[in-house]
């Protein structure tokens, strides 16, 4: 028994000498914990939506200053025609927008005044939520005006005209594909690539490619060109299932949403290979790009869940996953059909981001055991 007792000693005292294991027993848990608690919500903040306020009265402006002041909206644009609905909502920086008709304080104290709420449905979870927070608000505005026009003997109505654009029939396949092809692309790309390097350092071949004529570039291109086709074969099956068995529309250019496809690959790739010079076998490469790139990917991006609801730290932690920016890139060009004018400052970003990792890359490759 006091062998048995001894031999648990040592192991006890062994795990507590292993930083890593401990980080994973401890570390992993108070992370996931605090990672789902601030992100696993369905309520919405700072959502930023534009206001078309053809009346400018009183009631208008009182009324928008309740939205903004609600905590769960922040104007961003204030339009001046209807022709600027379209430009906002393609850009991506609004989620909703408020449009109020001419003579709105008039006709609510006369019959009814309507305001219109229009959400970008290309993300129907968050466009039904801002739909229904608005409505309350809305609501508890003629509440408080009513209230006060009953006592001086008037009335005050507001009729809340509601609709969906991009996707009126909130299908979640307009969410759901968009974002799993996102996920896919990079998990694949990243762990099929973190594994080749240091594939080759654990069965001993590496020194075959160290004597060979190629240069550390020519083989981290080398290594990364086959897993390019095969991944872009992937991408083709993913947008082809989502058109014809989930009805995902197809508005705008192909071979741009094929050339931003090529680079958010290009930089899962790059940064799986990065992966690879870092890890040293196999195993510890599939860990690093598995479980380190899956829960950010999904939780961080806007996959699953808006980012405008997470704290200001993780936002900026989201800022530097790559799948943050190639996400709206997807719904952009399949949903809303806009064009390079509108995702120049994303396709920039993920190509900064290549050239990050390839360095880094490059960097890392040891030309010497």
């Amino acid at each position: 028994m006091g062998r048995f007792l001894a031999f648990i000693r040592k192991e006890f005292r062994h795990i507590l000498r292993d930083r890593r294991t401990l980080l994973i027993l401890f570390g992993m848990p108070v992370a996931q914990v605090l990672l789902f608690g601030f992100v696993l919500t369905n309520e919405i903040k700072n959502a930023s939506i534009a206001v078309l306020d053809h009346s400018k009265d009183v009631e208008t402006t009182a009324l928008s200053n309740k939205l903004a002041s609600s905590g769960y909206f922040h104007i961003d644009k204030n339009l001046a025609s209807e022709q600027e609905l379209e430009p906002a909502f393609r850009s991506g920086k609004i989620k909703l927008a408020v449009v109020f008709p001419p003579n709105f304080a008039e006709n609510a104290g006369r019959d009814g005044a309507a305001v219109q709420l229009i959400g970008d449905a290309s993300d129907p979870n968050t466009a039904t939520t801002l739909i229904n927070y608005a409505n309350a608000i809305v609501l508890d505005f003629q509440r408080e005006k009513a209230a006060a026009s009953g006592a001086n003997g008037g009335l005050f109505l507001i009729n809340a005209e509601t609709s969906m654009r991009y996707n009126p029939e909130q299908k979640g396949a307009f969410n759901f594909v968009p974002g799993v092809m996102t996920l896919i692309l990079m998990l694949v790309s990243a762990m099929m690539t973190s594994i080749t390097i240091a594939r080759e350092k654990e069965m001993g071949t590496m020194e075959v490619l160290l004597v060979s004529p190629l240069r550390p570039l020519q083989i981290i291109l080398g290594k990364t060109t086959p897993y390019l086709v095969l991944s872009m074969a992937n991408a083709i099956v993913v947008v082809l299932l989502g058109i014809v068995v989930f009805g995902m529309p197809m508005r705008g250019s192909i071979l741009l949403l094929a050339g931003e496809c090529l680079l958010y690959m290009f930089v899962a790739l790059s940064l799986g290979i990065f992966i690879s010079t870092r890890a040293k076998d196999q195993m510890t490469a599939m860990f690093m790009s598995g479980l380190g790139l899956l829960m950010p990917t999904m939780l961080l991006s806007g996959f699953i869940f808006p980012r405008e609801s997470m704290p200001k730290v993780l936002q900026y932690i989201g800022n530097i996953i790559p799948a943050s920016w190639f996400n709206p890139i997807v719904k952009g060009i399949m949903i809303k059909g806009v064009g390079l004018e509108a995702l120049w400052t994303h396709t920039i970003i993920l190509g900064l981001m290549a050239l990050v990792f390839l360095v880094l890359s490059l960097k890392n490759f040891k030309d010497r055991l």
